[in-house]
């Protein structure tokens, strides 16, 4: 096979036009030059130059090897700069994965900051809940995931995964527009005992933490409808099927619909990134960095939402 730095070597000599003035150019000694055009002729088993005593010529050959190799060294030095790129985490792939209020509410902002700074990095996403994300990652399916947790519903991430807090969000009450309560501005769990609530499926987070938070006021919540998309969920409260108990950033203020927070209730969402620290994909970093400002700008314009700590 042949070496490209031979090959870059024979190209300075000929652009050159002496062992001498192209040693110097690279930075090579004139004995180094000399020994690489040697080594080059063993390789491709012909003379490449005819000596005199204080010349050289390049032969057809060298020509010829010059001509063919021009534009394989620049497809070398292309791949080369591919590789330092890839290696500052500014060239590659990054697989991403969301829920979906993150993925409307967050991600929009966190990925055109990140594209924006890195517009070589192809962004795959895919979406589900963290208990679809979470083997993804530990698998080395996804770089990164945004997930999700409920400080009534205690739940830890796999040992070998990093966290990282991005926000937390408070539970809003969605009432109908028409509701005795929607002027009260916050509401106790008290006054809720004797409605019907809409609710994200059985045996998820939510529901759970919807159940407990009723439990803690003394009572079970009659929850006559289900469903996981909170669009269906909010037409069903405007419709004066039910009331809910949504995270911030699942609200979206429509007509119809009034968000009220609830008295004395400290519980609240929390959502992260977690990721495998040894993923050896350099994109991580810059993609962590966007999704930390993003969140931050989520907290400091969306009510509700605040930083992880709160």
């Amino acid at each position: 096979m042949l070496n490209p730095v031979h090959l870059r070597t024979l190209t300075a000599v000929l652009d050159a036009g002496s062992f001498a003035d192209a040693a110097r150019r690279l930075g090579y000694t004139g004995s180094a030059v000399s020994q690489q055009i040697a080594a080059l002729e063993r390789a491709v088993r012909t003379p490449l130059f005819e000596r005199g005593a204080h010349t050289i010529r390049p032969t057809p050959a060298a020509r010829y090897l010059v001509s063919r190799a021009a534009d394989v060294l620049s497809a070398l030095e292309a791949l080369e700069e591919d590789v330092r790129g890839m290696s500052e985490g500014s060239i590659g792939r990054l697989r991403l994965g969301s829920f979906p209020t993150a993925s409307q509410r967050l991600l929009p902002i966190a990925l055109a900051s990140y594209a924006q700074s890195y517009p070589s990095v192809e962004i795959l996403l895919d979406e589900g809940e963290p208990d679809e994300l979470i083997p993804q990652v530990r698998a080395g399916e996804l770089d990164v995931a945004l997930v999700y947790r409920y400080d009534l519903v205690p739940r830890a991430w796999p040992r070998d995964l990093e966290e990282i807090a991005l926000l937390s969000e408070e539970l809003l009450l969605l009432l109908p527009g028409r509701h005795p309560l929607a002027t009260a501005g916050a509401v106790a769990l008290d006054d809720l005992k004797h409605e019907t609530w809409v609710a994200a499926r059985e045996g998820t987070a939510g529901a759970s933490c919807l159940r407990r938070l009723c439990a803690q006021a003394g009572y079970d919540p009659q929850t006559d409808y289900r469903s996981n998309d909170y669009g269906v969920i909010r037409g069903f409260v405007r419709s004066g099927l039910g009331v809910a108990l949504v995270p911030a950033l699942a609200h979206l203020p429509s007509e119809g619909v009034v968000a009220a927070r609830l008295d004395g209730v400290q519980a609240r969402r929390r959502v992260a990134a977690v990721y495998r620290p040894e993923t050896g994909n350099p994109a991580l970093t810059g993609a962590l960095g966007a999704l930390r400002q993003a969140a931050g700008r989520l907290a400091g314009d969306l009510p509700g939402i605040s930083g992880p700590a709160q």
